[in-house]
């Protein structure tokens, strides 16, 4: 019995609780109703606030996202090897890159050997092509060929003659022509063309030397362009590894080849992975988000010293009311609650404002800018977290004073 009396009063409190909350948030409609002029006036600083933090974050978001995965594409899981070498060695030999190529972790590896020479079919002549020398490795890790076909191991090991051309190279030397299948003069040498890589307006093409200059590119096997350049060995590398989460144990193992092949001279070599590059970027974007988004919550502070300048005119203007109520029999428990209550929503209703027109904005400038358009969920329960904490920590002032307020005072205010 004694516990059935105790669950009843629980069951009591709890229902004369939530109707206590129910009636509070309905005099606080009521009040914001009344006044809707003064309610968005009120309210504009938390729509301003929450709408930068959403737009911002999301923006900055999509921004990132669209960026990381262009340079991901570029070259993740890749490491790259630039030699200035000695003045008894120059570069890395074949037997130097035999080494590399049976560590653990290295699914392949491509030369660089970079030229400019001049290109030319029948009267056509174009003396600002960029010639690159470049492995089969370098097709297979890397799908650029549209038409025909990439360079192959055998036209590597053979140092065939054949070359893959860019958009650019195709339009001036095989206009409204299809040139696969045809030949090219490259420095004064005949090169049959076996492949077309595709347009070079994007970001990878811009990284591997394509839209250098506008007559166009030519890839060559790296061995052809050894003795077209009369290289003694090669500056230039890119290491393709199987497990990106052992780069830098591949790192220091590349590190050590290169090490013994110049007898551990300092300044001879640098190695770079573009996924170091990837994860510096990502923590320097993410410290500019936060930043901004620092930047843009004290648009919400300052909606918050409006919501308590708002709510203190209230208690003001209200004074009668409280008085008359608390004469009533109302406890300042209730009375703060409602004022806190009548807080609450106005940050509320600004803070779901301004998320709309935040992920508006930002729908908006990802079509603009062409980047990825991802709601956060983080964003949203970030605005409306911010809009409550303001309403209760900028409510409190004003309701702790609405309920102190002395009934008999509070009915003689007028």
């Amino acid at each position: 019995m004694p516990e059935q009396k105790i669950s009843k009063k629980r069951g009591l409190h709890t229902g004369a609780l939530a109707g206590m909350i129910r009636q509070s948030l309905s005099l606080s409609l009521q009040n914001i109703r009344a006044n809707k002029m003064r309610t968005f006036l009120t309210t504009l600083g938390i729509i301003i606030g929450v709408t930068a933090v959403i737009s911002l974050i999301t923006i900055v978001n999509g921004v990132i996202d669209t960026v990381m995965s262009e340079f991901s594409s570029l070259g993740a899981g890749t490491l790259t090897v630039s030699v200035t070498g000695t003045p008894f060695k120059r570069g890395l030999t074949e037997s130097d890159m035999e080494k590399i190529l049976e560590l653990d972790n290295v699914s392949g590896l491509s030369p660089t050997i970079s030229t400019v020479a001049a290109a030319a079919r029948g009267e056509e002549l174009f003396d600002q092509v960029s010639i690159q020398g470049k492995s089969a490795d370098y097709y297979e890790n890397n799908q650029l060929v549209t038409v025909g076909r990439p360079i192959t191991k055998v036209d590597t090991e053979n140092e065939s003659y054949v070359c893959v051309i860019d958009q650019d190279l195709a339009d001036n030397l095989f206009p409204g022509e299809t040139p696969i299948g045809k030949n090219i003069m490259l420095a004064g040498v005949s090169y049959l063309v076996i492949g077309l890589e595709g347009q070079n307006d994007d970001l990878m093409a811009a990284m591997s030397g394509f839209g250098s200059n506008s007559d166009g590119t030519a890839v060559i096997p790296y061995t052809t362009a050894k003795h077209l350049t009369g290289s003694a060995g090669i500056t230039s590398l890119e290491i393709y590894m199987e497990d990106t989460d052992r780069a830098d144990e591949l790192t220091d193992e590349v590190k050590n080849v290169l090490d013994q092949a110049f007898n551990h001279k300092d300044n001879t070599y640098s190695v770079f992975s573009l996924d170091s590059i990837l994860e510096m970027m990502d923590t320097m974007m993410k410290t500019f988000t936060y930043m901004l988004v620092g930047i843009a919550s004290i648009a919400l502070l300052v909606g918050g010293i409006g919501i308590m300048n708002m709510m203190l005119v209230s208690v003001s203007e209200r004074t009668k009311e409280i008085g008359l109520r608390k004469a009533m029999g109302a406890t300042p428990g209730r009375i703060q609650l409602q004022f806190l209550m009548e807080s609450v929503v106005l940050s509320l209703i600004g803070g779901i404002i301004g998320v709309i027109v935040g992920l508006l904005i930002s729908w908006v400038a990802a079509l603009l800018l062409e980047t990825d358009f991802v709601i956060s969920v983080a964003a949203v329960a970030l605005g409306v977290g911010f809009s409550t904490a303001v309403g209760i920590i900028f409510g409190w002032a004003p309701a702790k004073k609405a309920s102190q307020l002395s009934p008999i005072d509070a009915l003689r205010s007028e």
